[in-house]
């Protein structure tokens, strides 16, 4: 067995990791009669999480064309960009709140980029969060304040403090005072 490389997560260095949680889960996929040798099967799957949930999933078409792949499934980069922007969005309102700022909606369309590192390999380059934010109620944040909540919310994302994909925030947002 090699050892791992310099810069290894702890896990496979042998160091001990603080566990805080387990976060779990399932990924079903069957042939169903394809020769997959071939490298022509389905690549339509389940995944099935620990509280119930289960999501149609597929290759993304720009990987492998239909039919072989879903289009209408999620596909892990959009899922990659979705619980990047959905970790984002979480602290936002979480520190917003604590901070005294009423949010009534938040609604984000974010956007993975692709590219290709200094190997050549493919991987997601960026993902560009552009949150609509309105907000309402007796404090009315300043752009100073809205884009330090933005900040902050970044450094607290445990997604984000995982990768090591580029990840901006480009949003917009309103107040409406209580009338």
């Amino acid at each position: 067995m090699r050892p791992p490389p310099d810069g290894a997560p702890a896990a496979c260095t042998g160091a001990a990791v603080m566990t805080m949680a387990r976060h779990s889960a399932w990924v079903e996929w069957e042939r169903l009669g394809a020769d997959f040798v071939d490298n022509r099967y389905r690549r339509a799957h389940a995944w099935r999480f620990d509280g119930g949930a289960t999501v149609a999933a597929s290759s993304s078409p720009h990987v492998v064309h239909a039919p072989l792949s879903e289009p209408a499934n999620v596909d892990p980069e959009e899922a990659y960009v979705a619980a990047l922007s959905s970790c984002h969005m979480l602290w936002f309102l979480s520190i917003a709140a604590a901070r005294g700022y009423r949010v009534d909606r938040y609604c984000d369309h974010a956007e993975g980029i692709m590219g290709r590192n200094a190997a050549g390999r493919a991987w997601v380059a960026q993902v560009v969060l552009h949150p609509e934010v309105a907000f309402s109620g007796a404090k009315a944040p300043s752009e100073d304040a809205v884009r330090e909540l933005h900040h902050a919310a970044h450094e607290e994302c445990f997604l984000a403090n995982s990768v090591k994909t580029a990840l901006t925030t480009e949003g917009r947002w309103a107040y409406v005072a209580d009338a």
